[in-house]
């Protein structure tokens, strides 16, 4: 588990605890780079939006096996927020607006994605089997 401060500086943490991780399960080339992208976007999700950059708030990352493959659970200290209420930033209404873009990325690279506690805590599953060599 690795517990930061909502500083986006803090950001950096979680490449390294994703290297250690990396140490442990050898992921494949392409799936580290969904797993960072994935997990680097719910925590700066979690330290803006959810705790407000507030540095008193903090980020709660879990990793723990699941099936075939890894399931990191990211947790803020915020108020929550629907996720289904989250525009689609695909749609053309919502192409040059700059809100939802790391929500769909999240779903885009993760194998699944969950969340829950009123919004407050995102799973995000990477199968490590799939796309191995």
């Amino acid at each position: 588990m690795l517990t930061i401060s909502s500083n986006p500086n803090n950001i950096l943490e979680v490449e390294s605890y994703l290297k250690k991780l990396d140490f442990d399960f050898a992921f494949h080339s392409e799936k580290y780079a969904d797993i960072l992208i994935s997990l680097t976007e719910a925590v700066n999700n979690a330290i803006i939006h959810g705790n407000k950059n507030d540095e008193s708030k903090k980020v709660h990352i879990h990793v723990r096996e699941k099936d075939k493959g890894l399931a990191f659970c990211v947790t803020d200290e915020g108020v929550g927020f629907n996720p289904s209420r989250v525009p689609d930033p695909t749609c053309a209404e919502n192409i040059e607006c700059c809100g939802g873009r790391g929500v769909y990325i999240m779903k885009a690279l993760s194998d699944d994605i969950t969340f829950e506690d009123e919004g407050r805590t995102v799973e995000m599953y990477f199968d490590l089997n799939d796309g191995m060599v």
